[in-house]
């Protein structure tokens, strides 16, 4: 475990009552006299959660937020799933610098004796035990057991600190064994030796399915002492005679050195996507000493900060563990590309282009250049938090977002090493760009990003790009159906994945509604006006004689054989991407209103849908990866994410609260390495849904209304406070507390907003950046408390 049971106990024990949060600092500003502090929600952060079930982009320990270098160990390599850190492999094959969306690379080794790297990772691995293992936001230690060497990680952002503690050896040494298989093959490598204490080189990342070019890392490698020697391999084979560089496919290299027991070597690693120069300027600007000790409280000091925007109080300690887990993860999976400088790589033309934020008045880059898996079901996770906890960080995507429109002329639903991946479907920065904006979170041109969007919503946008389909007549995005027919039909041509287009049809619907809440707030009232009216092509979908949304045939008929629930196992129902029929039913974020009375009514609504979650419920509301379409309810998968949220909508507020306490608590309650997320946590979107639901606050809309509200669900914790960024919000905090707060208590009995009642489920977001304090009367029955709500603001 992260800490000896012993340990922890007792420092619950001594824990005073009410230190664990106060309300106006960030908890555990204070420290100890051994330097750590009591009851801060760093500490509360448990990295191995669910790690028996991640990915490559899973995990990452001696990271800094979204941190270009992601240093852990690899336990298994050779694929994007079930790779990276895995909690019940048994051995450590490398400590490798990049765990990113289609980002692999840099591993390192340290060993004693005969050198075996280049034979491949798998012939240098070592055992390891979880007994000796500590692992930490931003501090990684375990024993590498074959060698007897204590490893240490930690870094800054864009540097790897190692310190390994050697026995000791005639023949220690460290290898760069950069040609090798991580997530992905390496197209070839290079390392040369700069000095005694210095190395560099790089890797080519191969092309991916997802990622279609090759892409390059650059590094820098310094050694707290002099080596003795340097060597390298090519193919397999060592190296003989003095050798100053090794380079070609499958080529490696290694420093060695002599060692006393005990005696530890330090090592830097800094990275770069643009050149070894830049390594060696992040080296140089992020860690120029070598206090390992400082960099470790560093990054404590990082983490602790962002996490303490959003204070908890109550609940059970499972409960403040899973909470702030979730809260570092949608901090975490995506990567900063950009160099200390502002320098980054695009690789959306024929060839790889050095280019550079722009710089602000003091000399700095206006934002850190990113790299990131789709925003698709964003809109109702990381949009929803950044909004309002990290507008900072919402801004600097937004940015990335429009920097890469003009770099390559689209705006990107999921970018990879400077290219565009076309991940998933549709335009799934539209809600991103519409909550940013209508939230007042305004850092990047609007102008611009209105015009890419505007593009992406027509033919030759992104939305003709089917999953994965490249190439500049790409159709499989069916975009000339939807504008000429109102729907996107199955069995179109095209190349790509997810050619699903009962899916396209209702996404489109959805991000042309959210275009036009920007293009409203614009003053463009024409494009706002035949965007509004695009998205009721939801409703071309809906069959009344089976009461859910039903693919088409080109020629306009339904789909034969419908059913909107596949058998076990299916990867999807025909007609809708990684879900059911039943699921994507309910894919009208923009109008549920309308599909209400599609429905025939709120009664005949709330019935259907609870009916799906009672049928869902004893398999806790999630099936097994890549059985989607086998699901009344998936919360393994985006396309759930709203539904127990609906009831709110329907008239039926007290089941939002009943299912979201249920969800909460049966998907996403485990603390465990084997339990925790389910299914593909996608880079913080699991992890910001659970805060979400932690906290009793949500958006259907996936806020980006032009009047953006939060609908309300009853808390797990007695108190929440949010502190607001106040170079963005001006109300300094936002308090939520809940009496008779426990787990039988459920439901929302009455509500205060600033002492005043409240008696509608919803509020503006307006309300909660200038500050205020929202109280919820708990019991164990349901209420009527918010059924007669005035609807929720809809343009």
């Amino acid at each position: 475990m992260i800490r000896k049971r012993a340990f922890f106990l007792i420092i619950l024990l001594f824990t005073p009552a009410g230190m664990i949060h106060t309300e106006d600092a960030i908890p555990g500003d204070a420290p100890t006299a051994g330097g750590a502090s009591i009851g801060a929600p760093v500490d509360l952060v448990r990295p191995l959660i669910d790690t028996c079930n991640g990915r490559w982009i899973f995990f990452s320990s001696a990271c800094r937020p979204f941190g270009m270098v992601n240093l852990s160990p690899d336990t298994k390599v050779g694929s994007d799933w079930m790779c990276g850190y895995r909690y019940d492999e048994k051995t450590i094959r490398c400590f490798s610098h990049i765990h990113g969306w289609q980002l692999y690379g840099i591993p390192v080794m340290p060993a004693i004796g005969v050198i075996h790297s280049q034979e491949g990772l798998d012939a240098s691995a070592s055992p390891f035990s979880h007994d000796q293992e500590e692992v930490r936001p931003g501090y990684h230690k375990v024993v590498l057991q074959r060698y007897g060497i204590k490893a240490e990680l930690t870094s800054t952002t864009r540097v790897g600190f190692h310190r390994y503690t050697f026995p000791a050896s005639e023949y220690a040494h460290i290898d760069f064994n950069l040609g090798a298989t991580l997530m992905d093959k390496i197209d070839s490598s290079s390392v040369h030796q700069v000095s005694a204490t210095e190395i560099a080189g790089y890797s080519v990342m191969a092309a991916t399915q997802r990622r279609p070019k090759p892409f390059t890392a650059y590094f820098v490698a310094r050694f707290s002492k002099p080596v003795e020697a340097f060597g390298g391999w090519q193919d397999g084979m060592l190296l003989h005679g003095k050798v100053r560089k090794a380079e070609g496919k499958n080529a490696g290299g290694f420093v060695r050195f002599k060692t006393r027991e005990g005696e530890q070597m330090l090592v830097k690693v800094a990275i770069s996507y643009t050149s070894e120069e830049n390594a060696s300027r992040n080296l140089d600007a992020e860690l120029p000493d070598w206090d390992f000790e400082r960099v470790v409280r560093d990054s404590r000091n990082e983490w602790n900060g962002l996490l303490g925007r959003i204070a908890v109080e109550g609940g059970s300690e499972s409960q403040r563990i899973r909470f702030y887990t979730d809260l570092w993860h949608a901090l975490l999976g995506r990567r900063i590309v950009s160099d200390t400088d502002g320098s980054y790589a695009d690789n959306t033309g024929p060839k790889t282009v050095v280019r550079h934020v722009a710089l602000d008045g003091k000399g700095q880059p206006r934002f850190p250049h990113y790299n990131f898996d789709a925003w698709w079901g964003s809109q109702w996770s990381l949009n929803l938090l950044w909004s309002f906890a990290y507008p900072e960080i919402m801004d600097g995507f937004c940015s990335t977002m429009v920097e890469m429109y003009r770099d390559g002329g689209l705006i990107p639903r999921g970018p990879s090493g400077g290219n565009y991946t076309f991940v998933m479907i549709g335009d799934t920065a539209a809600p991103v760009f519409a909550a940013a904006y209508n939230k007042r979170i305004r850092g990047y041109d609007a102008e611009a990003a209105f015009a890419g969007l505007l593009k992406n919503a027509l033919p030759g946008g992104i939305r003709d790009h089917a999953g994965y389909e490249f190439g500049s007549d790409a159709k499989g995005g069916g975009v000339d159906d939807y504008v000429s027919k109102g729907y996107v039909p199955e069995h179109i041509p095209g190349t790509g994945m997810h050619k699903d287009g009962a899916s396209m049809t209702l996404e489109y619907a959805y991000e042309d509604w959210c275009v036009a809440q920007m293009a409203e707030a614009l003053g463009r009232k024409e494009e706002a006006r035949w965007l509004r009216e695009r998205s009721k092509n939801y409703a071309n979908l809906w069959d009344p004689s089976v009461h859910t949304m039903h693919p088409r045939l080109p020629d306009g008929a339904w789909i034969p054989d419908f059913t909107p629930v596949g058998p076990p196992g299916s990867f999807h129902t025909e007609g809708f991407c990684e879900a059911s029929g039943a699921i994507y039913t309910h894919f009208v974020p923009q109008d549920i209103p309308g599909l209400i009375r599609l429905f025939g009514g709120a009664e005949k609504y709330s019935a259907a849908l609870n009916r799906q979650f009672e049928l869902a419920e004893p398999r806790d509301f999630c099936v097994p990866r890549g059985e989607h379409g086998g699901a009344w309810v998936d919360y393994g998968n985006e396309p759930s994410m709203h539904m127990a949220f609906l009831f709110n909508l329907a008239g039926s507020p007290w089941l939002s609260q009943k299912w979201v306490r249920e969800v909460k608590e049966k998907t996403f309650g485990g603390i465990t390495p084997q339990r925790g997320y389910r299914d593909d946590e996608d880079q913080g979107q699991l992890g910001a849904l659970g805060v979400l639901m932690a906290i009793g606050l949500f958006d259907v809309q996936g806020g980006a209304g032009r009047h953006p509200t939060y609908q309300i669900t009853s808390p797990i914790f007695d108190k929440i406070t949010i502190r607001l960024n106040s170079d963005y919000f001006p109300g300094g905090k936002f308090v939520i507390l809940t009496r008779n707060n426990s787990p039988d208590n459920a439901y929302i009995q009455r509500a205060e907003f600033n002492g005043e009642p409240l008696k509608r489920f919803w509020f503006p977001h307006d309300d909660l950046v200038r500050g205020g304090n929202l109280m919820l009367e708990l019991g164990p029955n349901p209420s009527r408390w918010g059924a007669d709500s005035p609807a929720i603001p809809i343009n």
